[in-house]
């Protein structure tokens, strides 16, 4: 009987091949916005209501979803779409009219930043909601940075000179990031290349299959990746316990090669840790010999070597699989595993195979083997982190936005991520009707 591949419960070209109109219904359908429109409605009090709040927070959804770069071009567009003013909610009767001039935007947008806690709210909610529908979100995580470049033009500032004022114009909280991009080359040329910015950095923890966020956080772009990485973890085990529960690998570049994290992600998640690894070793080190044993090997990306005890040929060893009780990694005879000739079979003390513990060198070895298969297929789903942060800036207006400030900054990209979870919620619960497990064609 032929087997037919099981259909992905839900993949981003689903949004991709839907209208602006369809994917604005799925976010203002399925967002748990409830809460936070009573809390500022509350507030308004009782005075007069020419622009419903309602209808302005919806607007200003609208606005991210048809890609809007200002609030502008977002009144402009309201302007001549009556059909996007009704569905947003403003009062048909009144036609161009009851769209809010920019003062009001400029208002709510303020008091959204006083309520920034609702909003991070309302993406736990989806979050959480996403867990559900998904039995499998957050198996495989990744972890990533994005540079935000700010409006503003960035000046470096005198040792000792103090930094401007806030006054609603400039961009006095953001500041200079630095990344450092280092490679070899076919031909064994070393590359270097150095990208430089001003503004801000957001650190992501997506879905790696379903390239959905799970946490964020954002930050001046001189923050550390590995510290911000650090506490990003420790906030998702707070508020989504049950996504580091069933986690069990975490993707992540070099920037994020830091032992404390590796230790912890192990020792206290349980989650194998599958992070590049930097050349730390110095002097030109090429392996170290592994403690207690007396032909056994290993370079800095954890390949392991034995060497013959009478032609000194080395050869690397095959991974034998990770050990949970013993926290250690086996690795078996490269003569008998691939049935080569091995002079010195009967002096070698590696016949039947080595253990090396965890505890050899914690940044090398790892529950999941740096030399393995499965470590290089896993990592290459670190790869998803990037292709929402592609998204980020081609559909939600990060390329090329007009926001100062780090609070706006936060603003800005809780309420993109917002969207785009809402619209995955919303696409998987059209498809409840539907037995979403069926055998069909796949994806």
């Amino acid at each position: 009987m032929a087997i037919i591949p099981q259909q992905r419960l839900f993949g981003w070209q689903e949004i991709d091949e839907l209208g602006d109109l369809e994917r604005f219904l799925l976010v203002v359908n399925h967002l748990p916005d409830e809460k936070l429109m009573q809390k500022l409605e509350k507030e308004r009090g009782k005075g007069r209501d020419d622009y419903p709040v309602r209808a302005v927070w919806n607007s200003i959804l609208a606005g991210i979803v048809f890609q809007h770069s200002s609030m502008e071009s977002l009144r402009r567009e309201l302007k001549r779409n009556a059909q996007l003013r009704e569905l947003c909610g403003f009062d048909p009767a009144r036609g161009e009219d009851a769209v809010p001039p920019a003062y009001v935007y400029s208002r709510i947008l303020a008091k959204l930043m006083q309520h920034a806690d609702g909003v991070e709210e309302i993406f736990r909610l989806l979050v959480d909601e996403t867990s559900v529908l998904l039995p499998d979100f957050g198996r495989v995580l990744a972890m990533d940075s994005k540079a935000i470049n700010s409006l503003a033009q960035g000046k470096k500032r005198d040792e000792g000179e103090k930094a401007p004022k806030p006054d609603g114009r400039r961009d006095t909280d953001a500041d200079f990031g630095k990344k450092t991009y280092r490679g070899r080359r076919k031909d064994g040329a070393l590359w270097e290349k150095v990208v430089s910015w001003f503004g801000y950095k957001l650190h992501l923890l997506v879905d790696a299959v379903y390239e959905l966020p799970v946490g964020f956080t954002v930050t001046r772009a001189s923050a550390s990746d590995v510290k911000e990485g650090d506490g990003l973890i420790d906030r998702v085990a707070e508020k989504h316990p049950e996504i580091l529960d069933r986690c069990e690998a975490l993707a992540a570049d070099k920037a994020y090669d830091d032992n404390k994290l590796i230790v912890k992600l192990w020792d206290e998640y349980q989650i194998k840790p599958v992070i590049d690894i930097r050349n730390m070793w110095q002097d030109g080190e090429e392996t170290r010999l592994a403690n207690g044993k007396e032909n056994i090997v290993y370079d800095y990306c954890g390949a392991v070597y034995c060497h013959c005890p009478e032609t000194n040929k080395r050869r690397e060893m095959a991974f034998g699989g990770f050990e949970k009780d013993r926290e250690a990694l086996k690795y078996r005879c490269p003569a008998r595993h691939y049935g080569v000739e091995c002079r010195g079979m009967e002096q070698c003390s590696a016949t039947g195979g080595v253990r090396i513990p965890l505890a050899e060198d914690r940044r090398i070895f790892t529950p999941l083997a740096r030399s393995s298969y499965k470590w290089k297929k896993t990592y290459k789903k670190r790869t998803a982190v990037e292709r929402v942060n592609a998204r980020l800036d081609e559909a939600y207006g990060f390329e090329k936005h007009f926001i100062r400030g780090l609070k706006k900054m936060k603003l800005r990209c809780g309420l993109a991520l917002m969207v785009m979870l809402a619209m995955a919620v919303g696409r998987l619960r059209q498809k409840q009707g539907i037995n979403l497990r069926s055998l069909v064609k796949a994806a």
